[in-house]
């Protein structure tokens, strides 16, 4: 995502974007005014006004609440409600939301409070499944003050008719705010996942203490089969927490439900073995088939994961078979359809879709186990392997989205393609009714284009000759495009209906593109340009080693690593290495073991995927030396993606005792709708973010420290989102750590 203060995917906030409610721990704390309340005849005493419903559905009173017949065949949330205009909002008060409902068992209710008018802002949501009566209550504050607002009870969605009951409607403003304090678990934090037999074993724990502790470590059985005593790390700036860490590495006996006990704390049970690295490498990879635009889902090959296929010129879709431009950017349409959604969003993005490439046909060329895996998905068993089926998916997107020949500004890439304003969560692809754009080239999202395009035409040559010639041709004319056009910028105010991946240092991109195209053609021209460039000689592993926004480091690495006969190979190999060694002190210097260190403790959005990015540079530092100490690097970055973190939460779906299940996503969004799915196995999160730039960061965790500026909900876009360019590297490390045992 953005580059380490480039957070400026939703730069613009989205009028859509949901702010969600329950804390997990509330602490009450004096009230800001006086409890007032701002809804009318809450009750519904012998009349329903001043509530309305949708035309249609009428309201009728019963037994001292109010009922309505909710038809059936409607198909979003919002097609059919009852509420309450004209209600007061002051930006910063908070309010207790409450009802009385039943209905249909199973039916499920989108209770809100937001704008009355466009855009239509949500301010609160929650979608409770309903049966027999039951009482509902939600404390929020709010970020807008108006006049404007409703309370609403969104009902739409069902093909079948049912019945709802609503009675003591409530927004009470002056209450006292909640205070959100995260649950954390024990204080022995721990891998939840697996730590290797043969490889480092660490823990951590938050203590008051200062003097070492005892530690055991238990089998599944509760028998003791190590133990020792922690040493004093002092006080972690990360986390603000005083910590110690066990170390039990010389343990190897492979088995499950390990235990480590300490200070009079229990952690979470883990594994120690490979088994579930290899699973992981194949979830994380399967989660690109889920993200797929422009085919169906099929329930056959993902359980619980099935729908229609999006942007395919099927109502209510305005579809992507023959997208225009914004206006005044072109006089033509494309046929983008295909590609990932980037991210919990509609949108397509060149180049956040470039470095996915790379990374996914990086882990190909280097990792050979990655070759052979089954990944389930249509064009599985075409003599191809999967991996590269799953990848090509998106390179066509890519290669679609080229200015043709004889148009202005041919041979170079659109930025982006995605909706003209902003829609709201959740909304499934085929529901999405807004107009699609193509958004103007930019010299980046060309250089994307020439890289990705360059690095596939040498993978796929072995499977399809025709293809991998294609690929090479739109690689040569995309360079040749961006070197006649290098001053084409993405605008970073072009933030409305999807996000802005503005770019405006794009000598790394050019130093990228050109190693890739040099790697494939072996040709002086661009030898010539990768010597002159001032990339090749500069340290390129700052905080974060690579990103969509830093791609300097994509061409080191395979420079480093492939072969090639650039002139000089020995110096490129050996800043790879001094690369590592940065990212190796920085873990061994952090109570947490985490290899990346942030200016002024700043995490940077997306930081899941930095951490992992670092472990890259490591892992080839290992495979260029064959040092053990980098080896040991990458295994034990891995601990604080699974669980041995500030907050014990492991940041990968369905991996952990306790992992992120509800990123941010319009789909994948069960906290809103119980009749969506959490986020596929194997999901990464994008984890802290200091900046906290959404509505419920900025409630939540207003104040926080590095690793607590995290929430695991669906709302915090900024802190829990869900993208390619970070499952890329998750299935990249869990590839290769799979491949050391």
């Amino acid at each position: 995502m953005p580059l380490w203060e480039r957070s400026r995917k939703f730069a613009i906030l989205s009028a859509a974007v949901t702010l969600t409610g329950v804390a997990a721990v509330a602490v009450a704390v004096p009230a800001l005014a006086d409890e007032v309340e701002q809804v009318v005849n809450g009750g519904f005493d012998s009349t329903t006004d001043p509530f309305w419903s949708s035309a249609g559905m009428p309201m009728t009173l019963a037994e001292g609440k109010v009922c309505v017949d909710v038809p059936g065949g409607t198909v979003n949330r919002w097609d059919v409600a009852i509420g309450q205009n004209d209600i007061e909002l002051i930006a910063g008060e908070s309010y207790r939301f409450s009802f009385d409902a039943s209905g249909t068992a199973g039916k499920v209710v989108r209770a809100i409070t937001g704008l009355a008018v466009a855009p239509y802002d949500t301010y609160f949501e929650n979608s409770p499944v309903l049966g027999d009566t039951q009482h509902y209550e939600y404390t929020f504050t709010a970020n807008a003050s108006t006049e404007q607002a409703q309370v609403a009870f969104q009902l739409g969605g069902s093909a079948d008719p049912w019945q709802f009951c609503l009675d003591n409607v409530s927004l009470l403003g002056g209450v006292p705010p909640e205070v959100y304090v995260p649950d954390t678990g024990p204080r022995v934090r721990v891998n939840q996942v697996a730590y290797l037999p043969n490889g480092p074993k660490a823990a951590t724990v938050v203590t008051e203490a200062t003097a070492a502790l005892p530690w055991q470590l238990k089998n599944a059985a509760g028998a003791v089969v190590a133990q020792g005593s922690t040493a004093p790390r002092g006080v972690d700036a990360s986390s603000g927490q005083n910590v110690h860490t066990i170390n039990f590495k010389n343990f190897s006996r492979r088995g499950t439900g390990y235990t480590l006990t300490a200070d009079g704390e229990t952690s979470r049970p883990f594994d120690i073995g490979v088994d579930a690295y290899k699973k992981l490498r194949t979830d994380a990879l399967k989660f690109f088939y889920t993200q797929r635009s422009g085919i169906e889902i099929l329930d056959a090959l993902r359980p619980g994961y099935a729908r229609p296929a999006g942007h395919v010129d099927v109502a209510p879709n305005q579809g992507d078979g023959n997208v225009p431009c914004q206006p005044g950017v072109c006089d033509y349409t494309l046929d983008v359809t295909g590609g990932w959604y980037d991210a919990g969003d509609h949108g397509k993005y060149v180049v956040n879709a470039g470095i996915s490439v790379w990374q996914l046909l990086n882990e190909y060329e280097r990792l050979p186990a990655s070759r052979k895996l089954s990944l389930t998905i249509p064009e599985s068993g075409n003599r191809t392997p999967d991996l590269l089926d799953e990848v090509r998916w998106e390179l066509d997107f890519m290669l679609a989205m080229q200015v043709p020949a004889g148009k202005p500004f041919a041979g170079m890439a659109h930025h982006k393609i995605h909706d003209k304003e902003w829609t709201g969560l959740p909304l499934l692809p085929s529901q999405d009714p807004q107009p699609r754009e193509l958004h103007p080239v930019s010299t980046a999202a060309t250089l994307n284009l020439a890289a990705t395009a360059a690095q596939a035409a040498r993978i796929y040559k072995t499977f399809d000759p025709a293809y991998a010639a294609q690929a090479l041709a739109a690689a040569r004319t995309a360079y040749a495009a961006a070197k006649a056009n290098p001053d084409k910028i993405a605008s970073p105010d072009d933030g409305v209906g999807g996000g802005t991946y503005s770019d405006n240092k794009v000598v790394d991109d050019f130093y990228w593109a050109a190693a890739e195209l040099f790697i494939t053609t072996g040709e002086k021209q661009y030898q010539a340009d990768i010597l002159a460039s001032p990339e090749h000689t500069a340290d390129v592993f700052g905080a974060g080693a690579f990103d969509w926004g830093y791609t300097a480091a994509a061409g080191r690495l395979d420079l480093a690593l492939l072969p090639n006969k650039l002139p000089g190979l020995a110096a490129v190999r050996q800043s790879v290495v001094a690369g590592a060694e940065k990212y190796l002190a920085q873990q061994q210097a952090h109570p947490y073991g985490v290899g990346y260190a942030p200016a002024n403790n700043m995490w940077d959005w997306g930081s899941s995927s930095i951490v992992l990015n670092n472990l890259v540079v490591l892992a080839a530092a290992h495979d260029l030396t064959g040092k053990a100490k980098y080896k040991d690097g990458v295994l034990t970055g891995i601990d604080y993606i699974f669980g041995r973190n500030a907050l014990n939460i492991s940041y990968v779906t369905g991996y952990g005792e306790v992992s992120a299940q509800n990123q941010h996503s319009r789909w994948y969004a069960r906290q809103l709708d119980p009749n969506l799915p959490n986020p596929p196995p194997g999901t990464l999160a994008g984890g802290p973010n200091s900046s906290i730039q959404d509505p419920v960061a900025q409630e939540k965790l207003k104040g926080c420290v590095g690793q607590f500026c995290y929430i695991d909900d669906i709302g915090s876009w900024a802190t829990n989102e869900l993208t390619i360019n970070w499952n890329a590297p998750i299935s990249w490390v869990s590839a290769w750590v799979a491949d050391q045992n």
